[in-house]
């Protein structure tokens, strides 16, 4: 394994140049003026965005050894070993090297698909505060992407701190995943308790607002898309910062649940990085299509606290000393069917009228 951690090196900085390649053509060379995004424009993106992240998939499928530069059996097995369950290590163990290299290709891109998915669902739910954010700080319609452009290439970076930190503290203690077990059930709780609750986001009492507005100077007007700009001889923030500041807080209180969930599909903390980044990709796009569509998820809640609640029980069960393992296909098959039957609940089952109903605009 002498070269695996070269190729293993530029397999990852491949794809940051791609995936900051697909960013400038997106945000920079399509994207130049500030205009609202039709419904058709995001379905066509968010489209888009979903295909890319099938192709690469498709590349995990047929070189998924290059991920960690694997060249033979013994270092196909080290990784496996490290990264992956009981099943698959003792497939690798019986079968020759081309046929456990096609068993581990299998199960990366299953992981992949289960983790991009996971990660696309929760972010439905984020989506939601995120246009209450937007609607608090009075942001035009014309300045969402704008916004949504830094905070996506902000949550990459923290994604990648958060996920290669995680990685490394359960590839040293597995007992964490647990942890993280724990942690999911009582979310999955605590949202479907809450489920019904309106949301609310005030700036004024919000203590990051709070914070950087006791550091600078803040100016309550939006002329343009500036995030900084000078009045009177000096700087000030502008809304748009201080959303833009919320909205990668916000982030990283929803990647708290976010990638533990995905830990519990695979340990490969590349898999995890890049089911992540498709998905966080996709997920500008996908707040235009969701804005336009939002009354058809009022089941969703619903749906992703047992989501929730089927993964946190996983990872409990997967650890010692109880140690029974879910196949991936099947994790794959009831979490697409949590999804489905809750869209399914928010399209055919009416919603009661009711006076005084929240709405968000």
């Amino acid at each position: 394994m002498h070269n695996s951690g070269l190729i293993q090196g530029l397999f990852l900085c491949g794809f940051m140049v791609l995936i900051l390649g697909l960013l400038v053509m997106d945000l920079g060379v399509f994207e130049k003026k500030d205009k609202i995004v039709s419904f058709k424009r995001a379905l066509c993106t968010t489209f888009i965005w979903i295909v890319l992240a099938a192709v690469f998939g498709l590349v995990l499928r047929f070189a998924g050894e290059q991920m960690h530069g694997i060249e033979d059996k013994q270092s196909l097995t080290e990784i496996v070993n490290q990264y992956h369950g009981h099943a698959l290590a003792q497939k690798v163990e019986a079968a020759d090297y081309e046929k456990a290299l096609d068993a581990y290709r299998k199960q990366s891109t299953l992981e992949y698909f289960t983790g991009y998915l996971i990660e696309y669902s929760l972010s439905i739910d984020n989506i939601f505060v995120m246009i209450l954010i937007f609607s608090s700080f009075a942001v035009p319609q014309e300045y969402y992407k704008r916004v949504l452009m830094w905070g996506i290439l902000g949550a990459m970076a923290m994604r990648f701190i958060f996920i290669f930190a995680a990685g490394a503290l359960v590839a040293k203690y597995e007992w964490i995943l647990a942890v993280f077990g724990i942690f999911l059930i009582y979310s999955a709780i605590k949202m479907f308790v809450q489920r019904n609750k309106k949301d609310d986001v005030n700036p004024q009492n919000n203590p990051v607002v709070k914070f950087f507005s006791k550091i600078f100077p803040v100016t309550n007007e939006i002329r343009d898309h500036s995030f900084v700009r000078k009045i009177n001889g000096r700087r000030v923030i502008t809304p748009l910062l201080l959303c833009l500041i919320v909205i990668e807080f916000t982030d990283v209180l929803f990647a708290v649940d976010s990638i533990p969930a995905i830990f519990s599909v695979t340990k490969d903390p590349y898999i995890v990085f890049f089911s992540n980044i498709f998905a966080i990709l996709g997920l500008r796009s996908l707040f235009f299509l969701v804005s336009s569509i939002i009354r058809m998820f009022r089941f969703l809640k619903v749906g992703l606290s047992f989501l929730l609640l089927f993964i946190g029980v996983k990872m409990i069960i997967e650890c010692e000393p109880i140690n029974i393992d879910i196949p991936i296909v099947a994790s794959l098959l009831i979490i697409i069917g949590i999804l489905l039957i809750s869209i399914l609940a928010s399209v055919l089952i009416p919603e009661k009228p009711h006076n005084n109903s929240p709405t968000i605009k």
